[in-house]
């Protein structure tokens, strides 16, 4: 059965890591699950994609369904889809942990993140590169976590929009400016360069895919050390 709550193995003291599961061998995505396993790795990242509100639907439902017995890894889920809830009470019955909705699509954002918490799950708030922080106003007291795309959403392997470097650092200013204390997400472009930056300037949940965990250019756990690498670095830049 997986956990009712995510457990707390952390890289580089408090940050922690989440394979993007769209960018593993989903051929042999069980074997892609063990060798993440015995690396260390509890949390699991799905991007769930409608094909509507963004062009693209690379898992879907049933994938994770059949997934979800098949490892005690925490799941976390996040949702591009226009649909929110009816997304949100599928995922709710497969036995999912946190899941994150963007603002952008969520017509009833504070009643969706309510739904979430109601089935005693972590509720987070997506934000697109493009979308201003003003957005969160009005839900930080729902939020159990804040996702920033890093990129525009849809598609891996994509560029780093250079203007996210500065929203990681000025959402965690404007958390810290009212007391709340939530774990800042970040999701696209998670590469081994970009992740001292991207540490340095508050994030804490590093979602990774083609660019660092999945690289073709070693061996998961050899990925995964670089990673631990770039975690330390970006953590002395908080230091600095």
């Amino acid at each position: 059965m997986p956990p009712s709550e995510p457990r707390q193995r952390a890289l580089g003291k408090e940050i922690r890591l989440a394979p993007s599961v769209m960018c593993a061998d989903l051929c042999n995505l069980e074997t892609a699950i063990r060798e993440l396993e015995a690396s260390g790795m509890d949390l699991l990242h799905f991007d769930l994609m409608d094909a509507h509100f963004v062009p693209n639907m690379p898992i879907g439902l049933a994938l994770i369904e059949q997934l979800r017995p098949k490892t005690d890894c925490a799941f976390d889920i996040h949702l591009m889809v226009e649909n929110n809830d009816f997304f949100v009470e599928a995922v709710a019955k497969i036995g999912v942990q946190q899941i994150a909705v963007h603002v952008e699509s969520a017509t009833h954002l504070d009643r969706t993140l309510a739904v979430i918490q109601a089935h005693g799950i972590k509720a987070g708030a997506a934000l697109n590169p493009a979308t201003p922080l003003s957005a969160l106003d009005y839900v930080l007291a729902r939020l159990d976590f804040v996702l920033i795309m890093t990129v525009n959403p849809g598609f891996a392997g994509q560029k780093l929009v250079p203007a996210t470097l500065r929203k990681i650092s000025e959402c965690r200013a404007l958390l810290e400016n009212r007391g709340v204390t939530l774990p800042i997400e970040v999701d696209g472009n998670v590469s081994f360069e970009n992740i001292p930056k991207m540490v340095a300037a508050g994030a804490d949940i590093l979602v990774g895919g083609t660019s660092s965990v999945f690289h073709t250019s070693g061996l998961k756990s050899e990925n995964i050390q670089r990673i631990e690498q770039a975690i330390e670095a970006g953590l002395a830049g908080r230091m600095v």
